[in-house]
């Protein structure tokens, strides 16, 4: 069976987890954009003036490394799925699975809902070039390796304690296979961060000038 037949094989035993990985991990978006409003005065003023201070710095002509860029931001992003791995090789990581899905939600939840609740639509604007390009690749990976995790820590419990399937050879081969497939996707968004993503945002940011 080769990679795409596997892919739709899993995609097609998981419907109703991916339902529910993905209703959690929405769940934690509206949570993050939430908790926007619960910041107080000063620290909305604080984290004004990081935004402000970093508009001027693009403005300026501000440079990085964009191979260390890829190499943190793929770093990242490798972290957050072996995590997502163990945990899915153990009864009591099932739980942890799903926290991470929505702590990711709301991570992106409340960076959105902030910079649109300061910029308005300049703030979607930004949203759009700095954050959602990379998440149209990053979130649907992540949510995929969850499953998969999800269905290998089930199917451990049922194996081990309901009745007993076999050999976990395969599954566990699958699953790996899965992660993996998703971390050279993830490889893909971490190019986009590390050598393009800049540059959208300092086409964008003379627009937001004068807001701080």
């Amino acid at each position: 069976m080769n990679g795409n037949q596997t892919m739709k094989q899993f995609m097609k035993e998981n419907v109703s987890l991916f339902v529910f990985v993905s209703v959690l991990f929405v769940i934690g978006v509206v949570f993050g954009a939430v908790m926007v409003n619960a910041l107080s005065l000063e620290q909305k003023q604080e984290m004004s003036r990081h935004l402000g201070s970093f508009f001027q710095e693009v403005n300026g002509g501000m440079e990085v490394d964009k191979g260390l860029s890829f190499q943190q931001s793929f770093g990242m992003h490798m972290k957050w799925i072996l995590l997502i791995w163990l945990f899915g090789l153990s009864i009591i990581g099932l739980p942890l699975i799903l926290i991470l899905d929505f702590l990711k939600g709301v991570l992106i939840g409340f960076t959105v809902g902030y910079l649109i609740g300061q910029l308005s639509w300049k703030g979607m604007l930004f949203a759009f070039v700095s954050v959602a390009p990379q998440n149209l690749i990053i979130i649907p990976s992540l949510l995929i390796c969850s499953v998969s995790a999800v269905a290998f820590s089930i199917y451990m419990i049922k194996n081990r304690f309901i009745q007993r399937k076999g050999s976990m050879y395969q599954p566990f081969m699958r699953y790996t296979s899965i992660t993996l497939l998703m971390g050279v996707l993830l490889l893909g968004a971490a190019v986009w961060e590390g050598y393009f993503s800049l540059g959208l945002i300092k086409w964008v940011t003379p627009m937001l000038n004068g807001l701080y």
